[in-house]
């Protein structure tokens, strides 16, 4: 496996042209400023990253795909000007990365003992949940000889895991639709016409829950193609609102493989047809178009397109105000409150932790009613406070969304990242307290 003996910007800018990630999108994998990601790009092998950011290029590289290592090899090799790299070192008149610009502590002994503590490998993932019976029942699915299950039926089951999805339920997520997948044939060969049609609609949520609970678990690639499956199964189904609902988990499974560009297009197009097919006049259509806006607004933000995100931004704004209420239609979640929290997740995303927190600080959370949403407030506000630095408040956010949602931190390899980086990063009592969360949450220490 490729390993870096000294991370220098030139090499970090490797990474993330191997990751095929953004500058904002690399900044946030890593748990940097923006800014700070683009002074390693700019400067290249001329700035040598903190210490802290030393470890985690180290642990971003480590657990990269092969695909990823390789690229990353063949970049490294190449160097920024196309010649082979340095193997005796980087220049000597490199300049360090102190961590002036602001953007975290820099104390060298305990940014030392942070990295020796991560190259031992002593902060660890916990293990997310098993998706190897999901897996089999998404391909290969087995036959009952039992009858048929009827659209009631199959109707309340749909209904059933996407509460539990909501509620940050994933294991529970897992087990349903282990025994759901395998009834959905039986049902499709046993109707017709517009019961046939109904059934494709409610086959359409069924994998956009399967989608998104592969989201959660970081098995991104699948999520991709139960994705397609629900966009085939809606196609399928000639119903606007529900094709557009599979562009929205199309559009998030587009973002994580990394394909943002794609994924704004998607919600952009998606939306503009719904809303041509229904003119929104249906509370199901308003939500769907809104929240579909939304994602494009995130996809958009992580291209660093802010011009895109905030004009999507205020089209969700609109389409809020349409609405009237915060409220779940068509599982959307969709309302003001919740363009709110989006708002919060794009500052974040573009750099803008302060800004990020700023607009934390308004939301009602008595009107955030889905444990999901909530959950996902307070981990974006953990992040915000780590980037800026500020652990203690970032610890306090964590615990505050686990307390929510313990689900949403022990299953999400996303999220364990960030307690992770806070044991990493943060000193004294800060990070003895982080720890401590981190071994209560089944995150390995």
């Amino acid at each position: 496996m490729a390993t870096v003996t000294t991370w220098t910007g030139q090499d970090a800018n490797a990474l993330r042209n191997a990751l095929r990630m953004s500058v904002t999108a690399f900044a946030e994998h890593v748990g940097a400023a923006r800014r700070t990601v683009a002074k390693w790009s700019s400067r290249g092998d001329k700035v040598l990253p903190r210490a802290d950011m030393q470890a985690a290029l180290d642990t971003v590289l480590s657990r990269a795909t092969p695909e990823v290592r390789e690229r990353f090899e063949a970049l490294r090799a190449k160097g920024t000007s196309g010649a082979a790299a340095d193997a005796a070192g980087p220049p000597a008149d490199i300049q360090a990365d102190t961590g002036a610009d602001g953007d975290g502590d820099s104390g060298s002994d305990g940014d030392v003992r942070r990295r020796d503590l991560l190259r031992g490998a002593a902060i660890g993932i916990a293990a997310t949940p098993n998706v190897a019976p999901l897996l089999d029942a998404l391909f290969t699915p087995t036959t009952s000889d039992s009858a048929a299950l009827s659209i009631p039926h199959l109707t309340r089951a749909v209904a059933a895991v996407k509460v539990d999805y909501q509620a940050c339920r994933y294991e529970r997520v897992l087990d349903r639709l282990v025994t759901l997948l395998p009834s959905l044939e039986p049902v499709r060969s046993s109707t017709e016409g517009e019961r046939r049609q109904r059934v494709e609609t409610l086959a359409a949520d069924l994998y956009h829950v399967v989608g998104s609970v592969l989201l959660k678990v970081g098995d991104r690639g699948m999520a991709l193609i139960a994705a397609e499956r629900s966009a085939r199964a809606a196609a399928l189904s000639e119903d606007p609102v529900a094709i557009a609902a599979s562009a929205r988990i199309m559009t998030h499974a587009l973002m994580g493989n990394s394909h943002d560009a794609q994924a704004v297009t998607l919600a952009g197009n998606a939306a503009q047809s719904l809303d041509r097919d229904t003119r929104l006049a249906s509370s199901d259509a308003v939500a769907v178009y809104g929240a579909l806006v939304l994602r494009g607004a995130i996809a958009a933000a992580r291209r660093d397109d802010r011009d895109t995100a905030h004009t999507m931004l205020d089209e969700a704004t609109r389409a809020a105000s349409r609405l009237g209420y915060d409220g779940n239609d068509r599982w959307t979640g969709f309302g003001a409150t919740n363009v709110q929290l989006h708002r919060v997740n794009i500052a974040l995303t573009l750099g803008n932790a302060g800004t990020a927190i700023a607009i934390a600080r308004t939301v009602a959370l008595e009107k955030v009613t889905l444990a999901e949403r909530k959950a996902s407030l307070f981990v974006d506000v953990a992040r915000a406070y780590t980037q800026w630095g500020r652990y203690e408040h970032g610890l306090n956010a964590l615990r505050t969304a686990y307390e929510v949602a313990p689900e949403e931190i022990r299953c999400r390899p996303t999220v364990q990242r960030i307690a992770s980086d806070l044991a990493m990063r943060a000193n004294g009592s800060a990070r003895i307290s982080a720890v401590a969360f981190a071994q209560s949450a089944g995150i390995r220490l």
